[in-house]
């Protein structure tokens, strides 16, 4: 489990090179884009069918937990990334763009893996999947208008609209799958068989989607090669100061060593998947903004399995001191 992250970002180097390829020696280039939302609506189906939002509630119990990881995330985070944005990509509204959408969005999914392989508090970090989930679609329109709405001609009501559509389908495709699945036996094992592969079916359709993207965007993204090394500085400034901040607000609240494993990992993970669906729909003629959002998980992935080796370290270096 320790080289998923690895694995993951493996396969999503090998889908973006397969997609430059596809969109440089082939027509696909020429319809592709029209395929980016379909799949990335897929994935964010089977996002939708892994939540038990009734874990919402849960959260709720433990309010000091939850307090740090949404002040972190919401707060502490959102701006950052607008520093951050101004700091290296002043000259580039679409490149600050996509760097507030990577970093005001944290993680659904691959949060609890790193979770769980650093042996942190994965019951207490899953309470928060929901309220994660809601609060970042609620605020990025907000975020968005509050950090760009002088840079860029920005329609609120257009992105609403969008959003609806991106995320409303495949959440209500995946409540109707929860609802009925009890009532018709067909839907039901299917339902059963979405779940046992959820995790590779979500990354084989965001894979999908990034073969399509690099196929249709080939040229932009040539033009463009000093894209990664530009991500590189501003994102790891972005992991090492969200670990430091999340660590010494878990020494003031006095967490214990796991729980404190979970907050960093609940602040660090970012969801750079829905943010990507959200930019393809809102942002169709702004290229270099999807490119940021796929760019950031391929430096993301290994700086969070870096993350995990550090934590499973210093818990055992810890563990006789506590016990």
């Amino acid at each position: 489990m320790g080289h998923e992250a690895w694995i993951h970002t493996g396969v999503m180097l090998s889908a973006a090179a397969i997609g430059l390829a596809l969109g440089s020696f082939t027509v696909f280039g020429d319809f592709s884009a029209s395929l980016i939302e379909p799949f990335l609506m897929l994935m964010l189906f089977l996002v939708f069918l892994s939540i038990d939002m009734g874990r919402m509630r849960e959260s709720f119990t433990n309010l000091r937990f939850l307090s740090s990881a949404v002040a972190i995330n919401f707060v502490v985070t959102p701006l950052v990334s607008f520093m951050l944005g101004l700091l290296f990509f002043g000259g580039s509204v679409d490149l600050r763009i996509g760097l507030i959408m990577l970093l005001v969005t944290p993680c659904t999914d691959w949060y609890l893996v790193f979770t769980s392989v650093s042996k942190g508090n994965v019951d207490l970090s899953s309470t928060l999947l929901p309220v994660n989930l809601f609060l970042q679609i609620v605020l990025m329109p907000v975020y968005l208008l509050v950090f760009m709405g002088t840079s860029v001609e920005f329609d609120m009501a257009g992105m609403l609209v969008s959003m609806a559509v991106v995320l409303l389908v495949p959440f209500l495709a995946a409540l109707a799958v929860k609802l009925l699945s009890p009532k018709v036996a067909a839907i039901s094992k299917g339902k059963d068989f979405l779940g046992e592969n959820c995790d590779n079916l979500q990354l084989f359709f965001l894979c999908l989607a990034i073969v399509a993207m690099f196929a249709s965007e080939s040229d932009v993204l040539f033009d463009n090669l000093d894209m990664m090394l530009a991500m590189l500085a501003p994102l790891m400034i972005f992991f090492v100061l969200t670990y430091i901040v999340s660590s010494a607000t878990a020494r003031v609240q006095g967490y214990s060593f796991d729980d404190t494993t979970s907050l960093i990992f609940t602040t660090m993970a970012r969801n750079s998947p829905l943010s990507l669906a959200i930019a393809v729909a809102v942002f169709p003629d702004s290229p270099l903004i999807s490119l940021v959002l796929v760019i950031g998980p391929l430096l993301e992935l290994p700086v969070l399995s870096i993350t995990s080796n550090i934590r499973l370290n210093l818990r055992n270096k810890s563990r006789p001191i506590e016990t």
